[in-house]
């Protein structure tokens, strides 16, 4: 017997941006077995939260954080971030000077692996990362190991690029890129 899954209206999906009071949401998170797989490096206590986010909601980041939201209810974390502004980042992964990063995870086990990661991504990319003039195309890089975020991603519309390690990253990177034409939003 398989789970069926439910049908996602894609009009009811919105982000906003991270603010303080989402801290103990994103402490639980990241400290679920779905989402603690793949971030194996983030916050697991509160300090460490409040250290990697706060400044990121306090002060102008490079990387800007936002909760995903189906029907107004948190569903996840995606952040958004140009790749030239992260020199040794943008070296080891040598891609396009106007591309953007994003990396996400779907929060509420209610949305996770039920299909709505793809619609999320792509209203992301649309409203968010593509209203950005200045970007052209933009990346992600999941483990290389992480089967169903590639495929989700892929779905998405992102399609394989290259395999690559990060130093500092625990394993390689199956970098995935996507274009302003790829999305329509030329």
């Amino acid at each position: 017997m398989t789970e069926e899954r439910p049908t996602w209206d894609a009009a009811l999906i919105g982000f906003r941006p991270l603010e303080r009071a989402d801290f103990p949401l994103m402490l639980r998170w990241h400290n679920t077995p779905h989402v603690r797989e793949w971030w194996q490096l983030d916050p697991r206590t509160a300090e460490e939260v409040e250290a990697k986010y706060g400044p990121r909601v306090d002060l102008p980041s490079l990387t800007r954080g936002y909760i995903m939201l189906y029907d107004g209810q948190p569903a996840g974390f995606i952040q958004e971030y140009l790749i030239r502004d992260y020199p040794e980042y943008a070296s080891a992964i040598q891609v396009d000077d106007d591309a953007a990063g994003v990396d996400l995870f779907i929060g509420e086990e209610a949305y996770w692996r039920r299909g709505v990661g793809p619609l999320l991504l792509r209203a992301f990319l649309r409203d968010v990362v593509f209203a950005r003039a200045e970007v052209g195309s933009c990346v992600i890089g999941p483990a290389a190991s992480n089967h169903s975020a590639i495929r989700a991603y892929e779905k998405a519309g992102f399609r394989y690029l290259k395999t690559i390690q990060v130093p500092g990253e625990p394993e390689p990177e199956a970098l995935l890129r996507l274009t302003r034409a790829d999305l329509g939003e030329e």
